[in-house]
């Protein structure tokens, strides 16, 4: 490319998003530079999904070696299992060690350079970088925003992180609180519900929404439910707003109506763990310096391509990704997006395709998704003209769930009538969270239910759960 810049890309933001622009910008032959003013990793590896999948791990275990009545079931005698709070953690700090080392060690092995600051764009394509060596300023023929997200926090909730705290905190497992609030009922606060409960605390959870689970499919969560929250020491406050929370011991919860916003309840807890979503770490980047606005919640605009807008004009050479668009806050949805604008900078024209892209909760079982959930898909049908299916298939039918004793769970598939086309998929049960990939690569690649269903699958494997499903979904179109 061309030689009057200092590099032809500049990544602000050194997540997972970040990384694989980086990797993929190498691989196409740019050279790269990238920018971190904190741990590299960002929050996945650091706070996110890599600590706490560590902690499902481990608890995880624990609540199987406990389950006298699913061990007995499968002919199995063990005595008292304990644990050791303190080696959980380090279990979880270890893996961050080990995922941050990896992390950093293909990016020099690839000669990506690493510049240590906090990165702000001056211009075009001009970026400042501060530290505490002091400020340089780099150019580049493209940069890239990958800046991440950071816990919110809503009004009325004062954060010790201590008794009071969000998942940034959780993830250290500093302390087991005996009884532990959780506000917020989606992937954080069942994952936190999860560990909390197998290592022996009682849980809260506060939802403000009317039903419990509300970004999943209606179906899948009558089933979490069931399996997640009802046997469990877990008591639920749907419908509720927490109005104000005081750390302290005891941490006190005032829950009020949503709609009166009148309190009707205080709880008094050990610990309260703040699940409530996540928003764009998107401050002090520059970005007036381009003449772009964040919208009110302060993601920054982004067009299919990952090019930032300003008042609906691409900006030219610079471009954002991750939960800083707020288009899909997952980190391997970053990591395809900085593919995407890779692709797009080597004038190969890409976009990104959202609704193949699996989400997961590491619950036990998991739970996971792609595309469209029932009621949307109606709206979706609704709005263009077409009609909708659905398919179930249960694990209970399953040959390998059934020795594995674990039969409690479900695939479903919303397809359109017409053509087969995939809309949605939506599993909970044993390695959900696998058997995803096999649907959303299905939507990704346009194939119908009708092809799908002569495709092959191992027995006995919980993969046929899927294959049943379309299966399932075939019968009645003309082969």
């Amino acid at each position: 490319m061309t030689q009057q810049f200092d590099y032809d890309l500049v990544i602000i933001g050194a997540g997972v998003g970040g990384h694989g622009a980086a990797l993929h910008a190498v691989d196409c032959g740019l050279k790269t530079a990238i920018i971190e003013a904190a741990d590299m990793g960002g929050t996945c590896v650091n706070r996110g999904c890599i600590p706490s999948k560590a902690l499902l791990a481990a608890s995880g275990r624990v609540r199987e070696l406990r389950d006298q009545h699913h061990l007995q079931s499968l002919g199995i005698q063990l005595g008292q299992v304990n644990f050791d709070r303190g080696q959980i953690a380090a279990h979880a700090d270890n893996l961050v060690d080990t995922i941050r080392g990896n992390l950093t060690n293909s990016l020099t092995r690839l000669k990506v350079e690493i510049i240590h600051g906090w990165g702000k764009v001056i211009g075009n394509q001009k970026v400042v970088v501060k530290s505490d060596a002091g400020e340089q300023t780099i150019t580049s023929r493209d940069i890239i925003i990958a800046s991440g997200s950071v816990p919110w926090v809503p009004p009325g909730i004062e954060i010790d992180g201590r008794t009071v705290f969000t998942s940034d905190d959780a993830i250290r497992l500093s302390w087991l609180p005996d009884w532990v609030a959780i506000i917020g009922s989606g992937y954080i606060g069942l994952e936190f519900s999860d560990v909390y409960t197998a290592l022996g605390s009682e849980v809260t959870i506060i939802e403000a929404l009317d039903t419990l689970m509300p970004t999943f499919d209606p179906d899948i969560a009558k089933i979490a439910k069931r399996v997640l929250i009802d046997p469990r020491d877990i008591d639920t406050h749907a419908g509720r707003l927490a109005k104000k929370v005081t750390p302290g011991s005891p941490v006190v919860i005032e829950l009020a109506d949503v709609k009166t916003k009148e309190v009707v309840e205080v709880l008094e807890v050990d610990a309260c763990l703040v699940a409530t979503g996540r928003i764009p770490a998107t401050d002090n980047l520059g970005l007036e310096a381009i003449s772009v606005d964040t919208d009110r919640r302060g993601f920054i605009p982004v067009n299919d391509r990952m090019q930032v807008l300003s008042q609906g004009e691409v900006v030219p050479h610079v471009y954002a990704i991750g939960d800083a668009t707020g288009k899909m806050m997952l980190a391997h949805a970053a990591s395809a997006q900085g593919i995407v604008v890779v692709e797009n900078i080597c004038e190969r024209p890409r976009d990104v395709n959202y609704r193949s892209i699996p989400a997961a909760a590491f619950t036990h079982p998991e739970i996971s998704f792609v595309g469209l959930t029932e009621p949307q898909a109606k709206e979706l049908a609704k709005t263009e003209g077409f009609k909708i299916n659905t398919v179930r298939s249960y694990f209970k039918a399953n040959s390998k769930a059934l020795a594995e004793s674990e039969a409690d769970g479900l695939a479903k598939l919303i397809y359109r009538e017409d053509t087969g086309e995939i809309l949605g998929g939506h599993i909970i049960g044993l390695h959900a969270a696998d058997l995803i990939h096999e649907v959303s690569n299905a939507v990704a690649q346009g194939q119908p239910v009708q092809s799908l269903s002569h495709l092959v699958h191992t027995h006995p494997t919980i993969s046929e759960v899927i294959d049943e499903a379309f299966k399932r979904a075939a019968t009645g179109f003309a082969h």
